[in-house]
């Protein structure tokens, strides 16, 4: 039995330090002329529904947020201030409105207020003007290139919510033309931000540059793998036997032995019928000898090519820290010249080298609020524990003011969470619907994982059964709002679970064997915004004039409903009084 725990103290990428408020000169927040200022007793809730999207009629019977049984939702998209919010695209930074939105994105956009050029496109950026080639972090790995091997770490897919292949592409082509002779990639299957079976095709897609690379003279090919679920990349210290997997594959050249990767894809899949792409067992790639193509060795130099931080910042601390790391034996530490595509933690500067500089997000709600005397409350599970506190304080770890706020994490189950879909959420509702009966916050955040973690594992009747568990949870947080005389905003951060199987051009997609071919990735699918609580004002009504609006709107709505004007630059309030 897992045992919730509020945390004061974390390691890694999400230790709560404070950041003394030694000034709030220039902090301070206009009233609203309309909004009484929010106070303990009458606290506003925001609560994300993560993964839940609106999806359109004509897909209901495959959407588990429609099919589930969800009373208190149905009620509420009844009500005079329910809207749609974009969640996906340019609204949320990404390049362009093909794609999808994320947690760390979307949590972004709700913590800051403000549209900010997110991973994706500055790498694109840096890519296209070159800049990633001429740059600190590339100048720093190049000494590798001559004499010694580079290799590239990273999710091999096109979902462009951790990284992209053709990013990794670009880097590849730059780093032979840079004189890189001998390049190793270590590839984590998808398979959940794309749909599940697609790893033959983006590993032959990427064979085929290494063989381009191989023509003109780069020993260039693909060392080990796995499926990002049971390889590599765990996040917020949730299993580190993830990283582990991952070590020995890509590190030692420990697993089990393929001649090639699609080989090692399509043989692991054969044998089990139930295993994905993203949960795919370790494997390495060996020679005619029998031997690992790519073990990391002294003097080599290793770059991370995922773009988001969450899943990249264990697998760094495996290749930075020293004789600190506890999380398990690495067996042997290599001295490597490592590198992130970008930095995961601008806190904890993790890597310590970077080949794109991360976005500059600066004065967030959480820092505005702090400084204008705010009490916060957030909680969520570990799987999205981070998106509460970090993502939405600006990819920043810890406090703005440790008397002011309390984060609250509830330990995740360490298993596929179709196996249990109801996840934490009565227990996260609990504890939520205790912080806002308190009378000690003046906001309490949160965030329900199940429709995007049990979504992702392209179950429907688990993730109806994970739509039904939150919808329950929401009345349970809704119920402690009316009791305390408070007010809330629900929403959610993407779509996921709203759409379950794959379809081309509205027709559902069959595998071979006739059985729906299930939609594991996010959908562009606009989310919620739903209003309420006896603590709004009477008068307020949504604005007719954004029809177009995205979830960083939802800032400067959560700051009136405070009592605030917001800051001037962040996105338009949806509210008008």
């Amino acid at each position: 039995m897992m045992i919730s725990r509020c945390v004061a103290n974390k390691t890694g990428a999400l230790r709560s330090v404070s950041r003394p408020l030694s000034s709030t000169a220039g902090w301070e927040l206009k009233a609203h002329p309309s909004v009484p200022k929010s106070t303990p007793t009458k606290p506003l809730v925001v609560a994300i529904l993560d993964g839940v999207g609106v999806g359109k009629p004509e897909f209901y019977d495959t959407n588990a947020v429609h099919v589930a049984h969800t009373p208190t939702l149905d009620r509420l998209s009844k009500s005079k201030l329910y809207r749609t919010l974009v969640a996906h695209g340019k609204k949320v930074g990404l390049p362009t409105d093909a794609d999808m939105g994320n947690s760390e994105v979307g949590h972004n956009a709700i913590g800051c207020g403000r549209i900010v050029k997110q991973g994706a496109a500055l790498v694109d950026d840096a890519i296209a003007n070159k800049s990633i080639f001429t740059g600190d972090g590339w100048n720093y790995i190049k000494p590798a290139f001559e004499s010694n091997t580079l290799h590239f770490i990273g999710l091999l897919s096109d979902g462009g919510v951790h990284s992209r292949i053709n990013q990794l592409i670009s880097m590849l082509k730059g780093a032979a033309a840079d004189g890189a002779k001998r390049i190793r990639v270590h590839v984590l299957l998808d398979g959940r931000d794309v749909p599940d079976g697609t790893c033959i095709k983006f590993t032959q897609e990427l064979e085929a540059v290494l063989t381009e690379l191989e023509s003109s003279g780069c020993d260039a090919k693909i060392a080990s793998g796995g499926g990002r679920m049971y390889v590599t990349m765990d996040r917020y210290n949730a299993d580190w036997s993830i990283v582990e997997r991952g070590w020995h594959a890509h590190v030692l050249g420990q697993g089990r032995e393929f001649n090639s990767c699609e080989e090692a894809c399509e043989t692991m899949r054969s044998e089990n019928s139930d295993l994905t792409d993203q949960n795919l067992p370790p494997f390495v790639v060996v020679d005619e000898d029998g031997a690992p193509l790519g073990t990391v060795e002294n003097g080599d130099a290793v770059v991370c090519f995922n773009f988001r931080g969450d899943r990249a910042i264990e697998i760094s601390k495996a290749f930075e820290d020293g004789d600190d790391f506890k999380w398990f034996d690495r067996i042997r530490l290599p001295e490597t010249r490592y590198a992130g595509l970008m930095e995961y933690d601008g806190d904890d500067h993790i890597p310590k080298n970077y080949l794109v500089a991360p976005p500059l997000i600066d004065r967030t709600s959480g820092e505005y609020l702090a400084k204008n005397g705010m009490a916060t409350f957030a909680i969520s599970e570990t799987q999205k524990f981070g998106h509460v506190t970090y993502f939405w304080n600006g990819n920043k770890s810890g406090y703005f003011d440790k008397d002011l706020e309390e984060y609250c994490e509830i330990p995740s189950d360490k298993i596929s969470f179709d196996l249990a879909p109801d996840m934490k959420a009565h227990e996260i509702a609990a504890k939520a619907a205790d912080a806002i009966r308190s009378g000690k916050f003046n906001l309490v955040r949160l965030n329900l994982a199940n429709g995007d973690m049990v979504g992702h594992t392209g179950n429907m009747a688990a993730s109806v059964q994970a739509m039904t568990t939150v919808d329950a949870a929401l009345t349970t947080i809704l119920n402690a709002v009316e009791e305390a005389g408070g007010a809330y905003i629900v929403t959610a951060d993407h779509g996921n679970a709203d759409e379950m199987v794959q379809r081309k051009k509205g027709k559902i997609v069959l595998e071979k064997d006739g059985s729906v071919a299930a939609l594991t990735s996010h959908t562009l699918a606009p989310v919620p915004l739903i209003i309420g609580g006896p603590a709004v004002p009477p008068s307020a009504t949504l604005r007719d004039d954004l029809p177009d609006a995205g979830i960083a709107n939802i800032t400067a709505t959560m700051m009136n409903l405070m009592g605030y004007e917001a800051p001037e630059d962040y996105e338009q309030t949806l509210l008008k009084f």
